[in-house]
């Protein structure tokens, strides 16, 4: 049986984003559900690794009402310990979520405002605001089809830890700040790891004594907003390459091949149980290295111009150690010669609104909207990359965007009853 009810407001989704939301809209007494598939913090406890900790610290958890004050605000929070945050902020302000429901549709209603039907739950509601993220759907080369059957594969939301793969050697597709830390696991585990380098960039994870997070913060780094970017595809970039775990470190590709990784170029195809590679390792290396010193330089230039009192970076992070062979990359490896049993892919996400039925999406399928509001009236977005602002998607700065939608959502009420009463 289909129940029907109406409400002020529905946001979908109780991640990070959708908490928030709530969290102001509860501040407002504003009438409003949460719809979530899955339960709270879903994508946190179910798409990452055992070991997985933030890489950010832990005084960048800035939920609204909810700050982080705990004694490690240096620290990077586990999986665990981010899921049980997340539950906590809930129940601090008793989250009005429904959870089990999916979310299949968001329709406007002919009269004003939408139709949401989540299975045996519909609601008809004023607004709308869609805090369901941008890692919805995981993103595998058309490819991995060619891939001999007997060969284990799973997307990087799927991975738990090394006993979980097969015995043998592993190659790990892609370099952002999963492949990187998923390849570092396993290698650390006694695994055979071949990698494939993308282009994503690495800072260090410290300079003259600070985190990474801290000069960015106090630079106003997270502060830039979107209409700063010089190409839309800046929102996209895959984040820069780094670890929370064993206290936060830097990660180096150089490194890790004079450590025994097996440095791979971008896979191209695969050919007769045989993968070939692009001979673009030495130039994705040789930008990574090129994004760290140029962010160090700003850095020394910014110390100079405040003058302040710090120590000297003594142990630069620049440019990395010279890697074995990487003039003459593995061009083509045979999988079965080189004993690989898996293949992790960590080749990121695609956006899959295709539940909203409202014209505000490009031809990338991601909604065009300026800090969350759409030009349907009504319909909102908050959590996802680059919103507003670099910080928009994490911890730090998704309760910024969810407070200007609430804010935004009592004005136009404030409007419409207005209207309203000049009508009468």
């Amino acid at each position: 049986m289909v129940l029907t009810e109406t409400r002020e407001v529905v946001v979908v989704g109780a991640g990070q984003a959708g908490l928030a939301v709530s969290y102001c809209l509860t501040e407002q007494g504003r009438d409003h559900v949460v719809l979530e598939e899955k339960g709270i913090a879903h994508a946190w406890r179910d798409q990452r690794w055992d070991s997985f900790c933030l890489v950010t610290p832990s005084w960048t958890v800035q939920l609204p009402g909810f700050a982080y004050e705990g004694p490690e605000p240096d620290g990077f929070m586990t999986r665990d310990e981010t899921v049980a945050y997340l539950e906590r902020y809930a129940a601090s302000f008793k989250a009005p979520v429904r959870s089990g429901l999916r979310v299949t549709s968001v329709e406007q209603s002919m009269g004003g405002g939408f139709r949401v039907d989540a299975g045996e739950c519909v609601v008809d509601a004023r607004a709308v605001v869609v805090a369901a993220g941008s890692y919805r759907r995981p993103k595998v080369p058309p490819f991995s089809s060619h891939l001999p059957t007997g060969l284990f594969q799973i997307h990087s939301s799927q991975y738990k830890n090394p006993g979980q793969l097969p015995a043998g050697a592993v190659v790990v597709v892609g370099t952002g700040q999963s492949g990187v830390q998923i390849a570092e696991e396993l290698h650390e585990s006694g695994r055979r790891v071949f990698l494939s380098v993308s282009s994503c960039p690495r800072i260090p994870f410290r300079y003259r004594g600070k985190q990474i997070m801290w000069w960015g913060k106090m630079g106003g780094l997270f502060e830039r907003t979107v209409d700063t970017l010089k190409s839309p595809a800046e929102k996209s970039a895959c984040h820069p390459q780094a670890s929370g775990t064993h206290g936060g470190h830097d990660i180096n590709l150089r490194q890790f091949a004079i450590n025994g990784v097996t440095l791979l170029g971008r896979i191209q195809s695969v050919e007769a149980g045989k993968l070939i590679m692009a001979g673009d390792l030495q130039e994705n290396l040789r930008k990574a290295d090129e994004f760290a010193e140029q962010l160090l330089k700003q850095l020394d230039e910014a110390v100079a111009k405040m003058g302040m009192a710090l120590p000297e970076d003594t142990n630069r992070r620049g440019v990395g150690p010279e890697v074995p062979d990487e003039a003459n990359p593995i061009l083509e490896l045979d999988l079965q010669d080189a004993g690989i049993k898996s293949v992790i892919w960590a080749t990121g996400y695609r956006p899959d609104f295709s539940f909203i039925h409202a014209p505000v999406f490009d031809a990338d399928g991601q909604p065009v909207q300026r800090q969350g509001v759409t030009h349907t009236p009504g319909l909102y977005f908050v959590g996802l990359e680059w919103l507003h602002k670099p910080k928009s998607g994490l911890l730090l700065g998704v309760g910024e965007d969810a407070a200007h939608i609430a804010s935004v959502i009592a004005s136009e009420t404030k409007s419409a009853s207005k209207e309203m009463e000049a009508s009468i």
